[in-house]
């Protein structure tokens, strides 16, 4: 006589429906994600190695993004020194034009255009923030409305508003970098010039037919306005250093994130070939335990007493 014994049975085929399952869901999200898990858990004794692999890769990101967000500061503050070494040449230039001519109509007017473009150059902000204001970056680096007003300060440092802290940052696990500079430090010997020569202008106008006394003064000044510009230029070198700098490690950090990230995936990256075969593999497995499942239910103990 047969035993049938119809819940061992479905019980059976419920546990091998459920495995089916199982295994396809796992296939399904490595089709879906590409990755050999979703979570550390699923990655078992390599997950430590993992974690470890994705903070550094998280660590280096960070310094990438801080070291392009420090290039994009010091070459805005090439720009802007370019801007103020330019006033000075030009400022320069104006009296050699006035000296040559031998008359001084007009060379005020454009030592003040000079002077605000200069004014202008060291004003000049990034993302929001004046760069050249040292910790007070919500405040102007200069305040002064024309070369009068320059002029009727006690002395041209009042002109600047700038504190003395430079803006420092963190570009590497061992390298920090000085990358801010000062309003006073770059315009400060160019405005001297400038207000020398307004104080000048106010007790012996600068107009008309240029005199002996003028033209001794003014090339006098010229060859100040050339040394400022020098000066100026010598600190946008030292801008240019550190841009070289700077450029160099993103690229060292760039280096070494690729390497990570290939090694990482390698961990991490799922077989798509494999995988593919493994959820038709379950898709399969997962039909004929259905097809089981489903003839258990035909079978009655009927079919045993005819």
């Amino acid at each position: 006589m047969n035993r049938v014994a119809t819940f061992g049975n479905y019980q059976s085929a419920l546990m091998h429906l459920m495995a089916a399952q199982s295994r396809g869901e796992e296939a399904q999200n490595k089709v879906n994600t590409k990755k050999n898990a979703t979570d550390l858990v699923g990655f078992g004794r390599g997950s430590e190695t993992i974690s470890a692999m994705k903070s550094s890769q998280t660590r280096i990101q960070g310094f990438i993004d801080t070291a392009k967000t420090v290039a994009d500061r010091l070459t805005t503050q090439d720009l802007a020194m370019d801007r103020v070494a330019d006033a000075a040449t030009a400022a320069r230039l104006a009296i050699a034009n006035a000296i040559a001519a031998g008359r001084l109509d007009g060379l005020m007017s454009e030592l003040e255009s000079q002077f605000q473009i200069a004014q202008d150059g060291l004003n000049v902000k990034h993302q929001g923030k004046y760069l050249f204001s040292g910790g007070s970056v919500d405040q102007r680096s200069v305040e002064v409305a024309d070369l009068s007003a320059l002029t009727a300060l006690p002395a041209t440092a009042d002109a600047f508003k700038n504190d003395q802290l430079k803006q420092t940052s963190w570009l590497d696990e061992t390298v920090t970098m000085e990358t801010g500079f000062l309003a006073s430090d770059i315009g400060q010997g160019l405005f001297d010039v400038f207000r020398d020569v307004q104080a000048f202008h106010q007790a012996t106008p600068l107009t008309g037919q240029l005199t002996d006394a003028q033209r001794a003064f003014l090339t006098a000044q010229m060859n100040r306005f050339e040394a400022a510009a020098k000066g100026i230029v010598e600190i946008q070198a030292q801008n240019g250093a550190k841009q070289n700098r700077v450029e160099t490690l993103i690229e060292s950090q760039e280096t070494r994130k690729i390497s990570i990230d290939t090694i990482l995936s390698g961990k991490t990256d799922a077989n798509m070939a494999q995988a593919v075969t493994e959820l038709e593999m379950a898709q399969i497995a997962l039909q004929a335990s259905a097809q089981v499942v489903s003839q258990l239910r035909q079978v009655s103990l009927l079919d045993y007493l005819r």
